[in-house]
């Protein structure tokens, strides 16, 4: 098949995360078999306009702010002559529209979408703006075929009237081969981590409000992962008089990851929504535990009382109850974990190509 990918980012876009995660994993395969992928995406300052990433062209236009109105008219110039299969609307952030384009086979791929939550990221008019732009999605996209991450990102698109039966759930998958266990890694004193991009809307806030709480001396957190909020929590770790225990490591090399992993006793996540939860499953495959919310998205990707513990949402004591239990009892970490790597194996990005595979095949055959 010849596959067209509308993505605002690729994965070497410094500020690239779960979605261009899931992207290499997935359409790398694809290329890998002999189909031909194109990828239209942003560019960034130092990066070239046309690249090849592992057997996929790659088109950058723009920045991450333009290229929602540029996406089009490129298409239409340079892409259009290339009569895609099937092309695939990764719906991030502001939606392109793409059932205006006029392509014959189409799919939107969804993470998860911002609906209210926007309005912790952004100002207030861009908030507003990104919000009004998903509202006509249920109208627009409604004969679009869907592929979501998780049954709660399928629930949520059922909520604004895209049809159920045209959403296939296709779980993300996790590298259990190269992300695994070293029980003599592991810190001898409490260590919690928190792994992701450092948004407001992510509340990394409200993991480091519940360490504090959680007032043990000898623990410490480690956070790891870059953006514009960074400033803001070392101000509020300055505040709450942590300076000395809660550690920030900017952006760290998979190397360096699968060492933190291995080194906590739990990895945090406080999001109030995800598609997936990427990282939960990243942490499961070292055998370290998840104290997570319990948002939708998250919670599939954590077994409550089973991989970890999930916790009400903005709870900064229920985190810091959850984090103390394993203090406490340091052996959950063992149980957790183990439970967790069993977890973890049951999702992997080979399973997720080949239903991805199946589901465009479908398309291109109706």
């Amino acid at each position: 098949m010849r596959i067209l990918v509308l993505n605002w980012q690729d994965y070497e876009n410094p500020q690239a995360g779960g979605a261009e995660l899931h992207l290499r994993e997935i359409f790398t395969r694809l290329a890998g078999r002999g189909h031909s992928v194109d990828l239209l995406c942003s560019s960034w300052k130092t990066a070239p306009q046309r690249a090849n990433l592992d057997g996929i062209e790659v088109h950058r236009i723009g920045n991450r702010s333009t290229y929602p109105f540029l996406a089009r008219r490129y298409f239409e110039k340079n892409l259009r002559a290339n009569n895609y299969d099937v092309v695939i609307e990764d719906l991030n952030k502001v939606p392109l529209y793409t059932p205006l384009w006029g392509v014959p086979k189409l799919v939107a791929l969804v993470h998860h979408l911002f609906g209210a939550t926007v309005f912790r990221e952004a100002s207030a008019p861009l908030a507003a703006a990104v919000w009004l732009s998903e509202r006509p999605l249920g109208a627009l996209y409604r004969k679009v075929p869907f592929e979501a991450v998780s049954l709660s990102t399928a629930d949520d698109l059922v909520k604004r009237g895209i049809p159920r039966h045209a959403i296939r759930v296709i779980y993300n998958g996790v590298d259990s081969a190269r992300l695994t266990p070293n029980p003599i890694e592991r810190s001898e004193k409490p260590l919690f981590v928190y792994l992701g991009r450092l948004k407001k809307y992510k509340r990394v806030d409200v993991v480091i409000r519940a360490f504090a709480e959680l007032n043990v001396p000898d623990a410490t957190l480690e956070i790891a992962g870059t953006g514009d909020y960074r400033a803001q929590l070392e101000g509020l770790v300055n505040s709450l008089g942590l300076n000395d225990r809660v550690k920030f490591l900017g952006f760290i090399s998979e190397a360096a990851k699968l060492h933190l992993l291995r080194r906590a006793w739990a990895s945090t996540l406080a999001s109030p929504k995800e598609g997936w939860g990427i990282s939960n499953l990243e942490a499961a495959a070292c055998a370290t535990p998840v104290i997570a919310a319990n948002s939708p998205g998250i919670r599939e990707s954590v077994v409550d009382g089973e991989t970890g513990f999930l916790v009400p949402p903005d709870d900064p004591g229920a985190m810091a109850a959850a984090m103390r239990g394993i203090v406490e009892s340091r052996g959950l970490v063992d149980v957790l974990g183990a439970a967790g790597r069993r977890f973890a194996q049951n999702f992997t990005w080979e399973r997720a190509a080949n239903s991805t595979l199946s589901h465009l095949e479908e398309v291109v055959a109706k």
